[in-house]
């Protein structure tokens, strides 16, 4: 069937992410495989080409467009040229919801040009050591000094994507007891400057997969952040994460729906290439079974990818939608980057080959923006159960 979902400027769009990852991406990454990191230049040249100011105001330089269908292409351009361009994709999916819906006038006009930019990277710290996907449970907090111009930050965050390296994170942290009615209240978000005195960072952390993508641990003691860096209202974060999850799992399911055509289309070519007892090992029933049957479930997870895309542009896209489609989306990935690792043989196993980076990178796509046994409990509420 014809596929719908993209207009010509978004194959524009795409053309030209193509070029620019095949000329200053590819040449270059396993260098910054081995660094554990980007260089933050990328982000200058991401930024240069429009990536991080396609959903931003025009007033601030962005070019206004309330869509998420350039998000989604590039998904399936870093998933074709099996790499990952750095943390850029929490900058944008991630952080700038939360500006955009939250943000002061004055807030904006000082932080839009630098985000747009890419002067001004951004991450964003919800995870704590001690409580995982239990946000309610945070510890780290934040308190009004005598003075009442500034909050003084405590604490610790583990697992943050662009950490390493951010200019400015927005911090979740209490500032004020939980209500033992509902331990959600008194959670609010603070964008801090991590020049700050008392703001430090922590291990860069080793991980499995998405290596490029830098991850650490940050800690807060007595930092001093201006009440005008308070995001949003007092006390109500825990509702601001909770209102842009349908998002983050669109966007997870479809970085996983991309990640499995990409290995599809990587096996499809080493099969044809690879000679076994004289034969080209595509000639095998068993490899044309594997890959028509991997082939199928791609084409499925791209149905529920794209109708989940359309949703969510039209504002109809519900928790529930969207659990569905991260549950779906990262269960095939998962399943399929497996047999077509198995069809590269001892191959598959090394890193130099792109599908054994996917399947590092895809493993945490049923941990990250909720699990899949959340998702489950998500879907499964939906249905009155």
């Amino acid at each position: 069937m014809k596929r719908t979902v993209f207009n010509e400027d978004h194959e524009a769009y795409r053309s030209t992410l193509r070029r620019f990852i095949e000329a200053e991406v590819v040449p270059h990454y396993d260098q910054w495989l081995a660094d554990g990191l980007v260089p933050k230049d990328l982000y200058r040249k991401l930024a240069a080409l429009g990536m991080f100011g396609i959903e931003a105001p025009e007033e601030h330089g962005g070019a206004g467009i309330d869509s998420f269908k350039y998000a989604a292409i590039e998904c399936e351009e870093t998933a074709r040229a099996g790499v990952v361009l750095g943390s850029s994709g929490v900058h944008v999916a991630l952080c700038l919801p939360y500006l955009l819906q939250l943000g002061t006038p004055e807030q904006l006009k000082a932080w839009m040009p630098g985000f747009i930019s890419g002067e001004t990277m951004y991450a964003i710290a919800m995870t704590e050591p001690g409580t995982g996907s239990d946000l309610s449970g945070m510890t780290t907090h934040a308190r009004l000094d005598e003075s009442g111009t500034h909050y003084v930050l405590n604490g610790a965050k583990t697992f943050i994507t662009g950490g390493y390296q951010a200019d400015r994170i927005i911090v979740c942290a209490r500032t004020a007891p939980a209500d033992p009615t509902d331990r959600r209240f008194g959670i609010s978000m603070l964008v801090v400057d991590t020049t700050l005195p008392g703001f430090s960072v922590g291990r860069k952390l080793d991980k499995l997969g998405l290596r490029v993508s830098d991850t650490a641990e940050l800690s807060f003691t007595d930092v001093r952040v201006p009440v005008d860096h308070l995001l949003g209202e007092e006390h109500r974060a825990f509702h601001y994460l909770r209102d842009n999850l349908p998002k983050e799992r669109l966007a997870i399911a479809y970085g996983a729906y991309a990640q499995a055509k990409a290995a599809v289309d990587f096996t499809q070519a080493y099969v044809t290439d690879r000679t076994v007892f004289g034969k080209s090992l595509a000639t095998f029933q068993n490899t044309k079974f594997e890959l028509a049957a991997c082939r199928a479930e791609v084409d499925a997870a791209q149905a529920v990818a794209d109708r989940a895309l359309e949703a969510l542009d039209a504002g109809e896209l519900t928790p529930a939608e969207a659990a569905s489609a991260k549950l779906f989306c990262t269960e095939v990935a998962t399943r399929v980057i497996d047999r077509c690792l198995q069809l590269h043989g001892g191959y598959g196993y090394m890193t130099e080959y792109p599908v054994a980076r996917l399947y590092a990178d895809s493993r945490v796509n049923r941990i990250f923006g909720g699990t899949s046994e959340v998702m489950k409990m998500i879907i499964a509420k939906d249905m009155g159960l």
